[in-house]
């Protein structure tokens, strides 16, 4: 029985890295979304919850904040965009625009993802020798947060994107959602059930990036 239990424990070992893996292979940025979700809203909920808890941050200083913002929500927020690059972008080269806010505005949400920064403050007035480091690192800790949330949708069925339309929106997604003046905000990330796939990607020689030394 306690050779059983150690095979079936490799086994399980197994498929979960198999799992791991073809979530890391399959994370894509997908802009075909639809206002469809896979999963509940508390399921959602529960997945970004579960990687803001374990995203690793420098410091272990837990800086990243993140809103979630589905339905009614989420279209607000793609209005804000939009009627922001209204004003900087020509009235004839607004096209093209309109229509890529309006393929975001048609996913089931998005995630805002924030850093505290008395949080990164607050280390660099205890830790001055590394206070140049600290928004630096901040900026790590983002991204893996943002790779894990990604990734974590994707698994539940998503399909999702990563934007940058910060600073041109902050003032506006502050005020509209009550945001605390300390979040900074970094990126956003709409995502939706897919309706047509990312297409094939091309990757350059690992051989070219990877050195191993032994």
């Amino acid at each position: 029985m306690g050779l059983l239990n150690q095979l079936f424990g490799k086994n399980e070992q197994a498929r979960e890295a198999e799992n791991f893996y073809s979530a890391v292979q399959n994370r894509r940025s997908i802009y075909a979304i639809s206002k469809e979700s896979p999963v509940s809203d508390e399921r959602i909920q529960e997945v970004i919850e579960f990687a803001v808890k374990h995203s690793p941050s420098s410091f272990n200083s837990q800086s990243g904040r993140v809103v979630v913002l589905l339905g009614n929500e989420h279209d607000k927020l793609w209005n804000i965009t939009t009627d922001t690059l209204r004003k900087i972008v020509p009235a004839d080269a607004f096209g093209p625009t309109e229509e890529k806010m309006n393929a975001f505005k048609s996913g089931y949400g998005t995630v805002l993802f924030f850093e505290d920064q008395s949080v990164i403050e607050g280390l660099q007035n205890a830790f001055p020798t590394y206070s140049d480091n600290f928004p630096i690192w901040s900026q790590h800790s983002s991204g893996m947060l943002q790779y894990v949330v990604w990734t974590s949708l994707e698994l539940e069925g998503f399909g999702a994107t990563l934007q940058h339309y910060n600073p041109l929106i902050d003032e506006d997604v502050k005020k509209q959602w009550n945001i605390e003046n300390s979040w900074k905000l970094i990126a956003q990330m709409p995502f939706g059930k897919p309706v047509a796939s990312a297409g094939e990607k091309e990757f350059k020689p690992v051989q070219d990036r990877v050195k191993v030394y032994k």
